[in-house]
């Protein structure tokens, strides 16, 4: 794996991610149960990524509620989680597969290497999270793309608010999910990345035609 060290929500930030499929997007690709996704919403995501990869921008750098979001997780956040928790959380920017083909941006790593998750609901988002004591369906499959990247025994899901209790999740690899997420990416004859391959070079072909 590697990782890469810029602030998140920078421009090269959003360089590093450009036709990368990433853990916040990759129910886009995966179900919570481990059901490899088809259809619509899949070609809609492969858009998304071959346009950026052709065009070198995203349209996400127009959209600001990531950067507010991640800039209360770490002046609030991650200050209590290493505080109530008595260590240090290192931020970096990026982590990419060792092809590149894939990634995630960790709100955190955690001093024996594994990662870190926070996410800052609304209340009663929190009061569901709480009283359900489990990871967010929402959550389920980025948490187990950034352990499918990282090859990490452990991931640690923190949903943090500052007027509610905390709940804090350690989370191992489900390998129903895992088995899910390398066939949708990688499956030789309908798997993302081929597919994404085949048609950045359609749209090559079709740009040198010109």
């Amino acid at each position: 794996m590697k990782t890469f060290d810029m602030a998140q929500g920078s421009t090269s930030w959003y360089s590093a991610r450009l036709g990368v499929v990433t853990a916040s997007e990759a129910d886009a690709l995966v179900s919570p149960t481990g059901k490899i996704r088809t259809g619509a919403g899949v070609d809609t995501y492969l858009y998304k990524k071959v346009a950026e990869k052709v065009l070198g921008w995203s349209a996400e750098q127009l959209e600001g509620y990531a950067v507010i979001q991640g800039k209360l997780i770490e002046t609030i956040a991650i200050p209590w989680f290493e505080f109530e928790y008595s260590l240090k959380v290192a931020r970096p920017g990026f982590c990419a597969s060792d092809d590149g083909r894939c990634g995630f941006s960790p709100d955190g790593i955690l001093p024996d290497g594994s990662g870190l998750e926070i996410k800052s609901p609304q209340p009663p988002n929190q009061i569901r999270y709480l009283l359900e004591n489990k990871i967010p369906e929402e959550y389920v499959v980025q948490i187990q793309y950034s352990l499918y990247v990282s090859k990490e025994p452990q991931w640690t899901f923190c949903s943090y608010s500052m007027t509610l209790p905390p709940l804090v999740i350690h989370v191992e690899p489900d390998p129903k999910i895992q088995e899910a997420i390398h066939a949708a990416l990688y499956h030789p004859m309908n798997g993302f990345i081929p597919r994404m391959d085949a048609a950045l070079a359609t749209i090559a072909a079709m740009r040198n035609a010109k």
